[in-house]
């Protein structure tokens, strides 16, 4: 098991940090990254609004048209059934979004709704409490009990026929952080209200948890990378006594039909990416595949009275487009490497413990049928293990192994080009952040003790861990 470092500075100014840093250095463990290839051989050379929308550098000619494909069906809209467009039809009844680009933008990562804004790429995932004993089958293979009528998630676009299920409305509260030197970060705090429910009464015990869709470079190659190297990074028990307690989820395989280690989602509650993207052709579009036979429409909404678009609406050959595309979007490279700024921000992210979770390096294993992803040196800076990130981020939603409080590290690469991608992009699970700064402060639980170091720093460290983010 590593050892991470824990810089326990008490004091932040003067000789005291630059000493304690600098002895914090000395017996750094991690690596800061000295290559602008931070997707390995696949890493694409493109810094604008369409950095996160390239195939590998690395893809074959041949590859590269199955790519082409699986975009035409991630952008372009799904339409109601039936359709003269039968490949793309079977959308709803009820849903959130009619293309995958409707909630990943560009690719990129969501946003909270404006003020007068429908809710697309941002929704809320339901559950009410459940019975380990009486609820056992649907835990193991759901990880959470649905709601009654209303199912695993809030759908709040239906096709003209039919009724969303309830309005999603978000309030905003303002949270001031005042830092060591005086300044004052304004942070806000959502607080969601569902409103006009369609369905009946929504449970009183109904538990919420707000998903932004994320950014979807590299995934291929996180999915690559060996479950070894995940489990040596976990320590759910502590033994090393860091403050550092990262677990890996355990998950239902749909494929395999057997509980195995998850690694995407907002809390690693997906196992692979194909499992993924099914879930969010079934969830967010209302549309069944192989693997999802059945969307998110429970019996009481009478979903089955609209026509469908086949049986499954989505076929194993555009499954398969999709799954291939969303494996294959190229991570941009790195910027700004020899900035003294972005130099100094790296030491900082390893001293300050980020890294303890923002694991920087991992080497992938063989993929199965795609040499673009297999051995390849790689800057996803995740470790894609659950921690407690404290209360101000809880949702208070359990989802398998995953508690109300845990939330799986967000790789960091290619963050500094999210708000290029979609200058309305937020960070964190629910959008609230609308800088990296805000992120940081809004940290808590394992990783509130690198937060309350970044509170402490001088201005000019502040400003070079932010340099050395945006450099991602």
């Amino acid at each position: 098991m590593r050892q991470r470092p824990l810089l326990l500075l008490t004091l932040f100014s003067g000789v005291a940090v630059a000493a304690a840093f600098a002895m914090a250095a000395a017996q750094e463990p991690y690596p800061i990254q000295a290559t602008v290839k931070t997707g390995g051989e696949g890493t694409v050379d493109q810094f604008d609004h369409n950095a996160y929308s390239l195939p590998q550098a690395n893809l074959s000619m041949t590859r590269r048209l199955d790519f082409s494909v699986g975009n035409s069906f991630f952008r372009n809209p799904w339409v109601e059934a039936p359709a003269s467009t039968d490949a793309r039809d079977g959308l709803g009844p009820l849903f959130n979004t009619n293309s995958c680009q409707g909630c990943h933008i560009k690719d990129g990562r969501g946003h909270p709704p404006g003020a007068d804004d429908k809710p697309i790429s941002l929704f809320l995932r339901l559950a009410v409490p459940a019975d380990p004993e009486q609820d056992a089958d649907i835990l193991k293979t759901h990880g959470f009990k649905p709601a009654p009528v209303y199912g695993s998630q809030l759908q709040t676009a239906a096709l003209p026929a039919a009724k969303p299920e309830a309005d999603l409305v978000i309030d905003w509260e303002s949270v001031t952080e005042t830092l060591s030197d005086g300044t004052e970060i304004e942070l806000r705090k959502p607080v969601y209200r569902i409103e006009n429910p369609n369905y009946g009464p929504l449970p009183e015990d109904l538990l919420v948890s707000p998903r932004v869709a994320p950014q979807m470079i590299g995934m291929g190659l996180l999915e690559a990378i060996p479950l070894e190297d995940l489990q040596a990074l976990a320590d759910p028990e502590d033994t090393d006594n860091d403050g550092l307690s990262g677990k890996l989820n355990q998950v239902w395989d749909l494929d395999s039909q057997q509980t195995v280690p998850g690694r995407f989602g907002w809390k690693a509650a997906e196992p692979n990416v194909h499992q993924q993207s099914m879930g969010a052709f079934a969830g967010d579009m209302g549309l069944t595949s192989t693997l999802k036979p059945a969307t998110d429409c429970t019996p009481e909404q009478n979903c089955g009275r609209f026509a469908n678009g086949g049986s499954p609406e989505v076929s194993d050959k555009v499954s398969n487009f999709v799954t291939f595309y969303a494996k294959s979007l190229a991570v941009p490279a790195r910027r700004d490497l020899n900035n003294v700024s972005v130099q100094q921000g790296a030491e900082l992210f390893n001293e300050t413990g980020c890294a303890g979770c923002h694991t920087p390096r991992h080497t992938t294993g063989i993929a199965p049928d795609r040499p673009d992803l297999s051995n390849q040196t790689i800057w996803p800076y995740t470790d894609l293990l659950l921690h407690d990130m404290g209360p101000a981020l809880a949702d208070g939603r359990d989802e398998f192994l995953a508690n109300g409080n845990e939330w799986r590290t967000p790789p960091l690469w290619g963050i500094g080009l999210a708000q290029r991608v979609n200058p309305q992009s937020g960070f964190l699970h629910d959008g609230r952040a609308r800088t990296l700064e805000e992120a940081v402060l809004w940290h808590g639980g394992e990783a509130g003790p690198a937060a309350e170091r970044y509170r402490q720093m001088p201005v000019e460290d502040r400003e070079a861990l932010l340099d050395f983010l945006n450099s991602l």
